[in-house]
């Protein structure tokens, strides 16, 4: 806890201030249009504008930037500090640290420290998403549904209950998986399934 004291996790200003040094090691560049000439980009200042606002002034660019602008830290009503706060948590433990942990220990919302985290999660995920199969490769699909069974009989006592319609428990959660063989898998959780398919 003692490193969370740190100012660029208290501190808006330094915390910005920390982020630009190592997104703009060689200067600052616009992330519009690439332009790294010191020169023709001015800081703008005043009551007008927020801290940490840029200005490309290449004639064909003339966009305003931040430092978090093509980052995950971009269009965040979510604190910079505590972005960075999250960051660091989650790099700091060695098996990995809850979206429940970290929203209690930085006093934001669960949904708040969802976003944030799974927005961290996939930033720090290797490789890309590439579409699963090929030439001469086999993928195969397979559905289950995560929750409480099926039950063939209710009581009239338990089919008030919310997961219950008629006179079986209806299970609103599939999960279907695409399976490469010899490759990788991924899961999804999916709205709407096959209403045939549900028990």
């Amino acid at each position: 806890m003692t490193d969370l004291k740190n100012s660029i996790f208290l501190d808006e200003t330094k915390a910005r201030e920390w982020l630009e040094a190592r997104v703009w090691v060689n200067g600052r560049v616009c992330p519009h249009c690439s332009n790294a000439d010191q020169d023709k980009i001015t800081k703008l200042e005043g009551k007008a504008h927020r801290p940490g606002v840029y200005q490309c002034n290449e004639p064909e660019c003339r966009q305003q930037f931040t430092v978090t602008v093509n980052t995950v830290f971009e269009r965040s009503k979510i604190p910079l500090t505590k972005w960075l706060a999250a960051l660091f948590l989650m790099t700091a433990s060695k098996k990995g640290v809850s979206a429940h942990q970290v929203h209690r220990m930085l006093g934001i919302s669960y949904k708040s420290t969802w976003f944030l985290m799974h927005r961290l999660r996939e930033a720090m995920r290797s490789g890309g998403l590439e579409p699963l199969g090929g030439d001469g490769k086999i993928v195969e699909a397979d559905e289950t549904y995560f929750g409480k069974p099926a039950v063939a009989h209710v009581s009239k006592q338990r089919r008030n209950r919310p997961y219950i319609k008629g006179n079986k428990i209806r299970n609103n959660r599939p999960i279907i998986s695409l399976v490469e063989r010899g490759g990788s898998v991924r899961s999804f959780h999916v709205a709407v399934a096959d209403g045939a398919t549900v028990a």
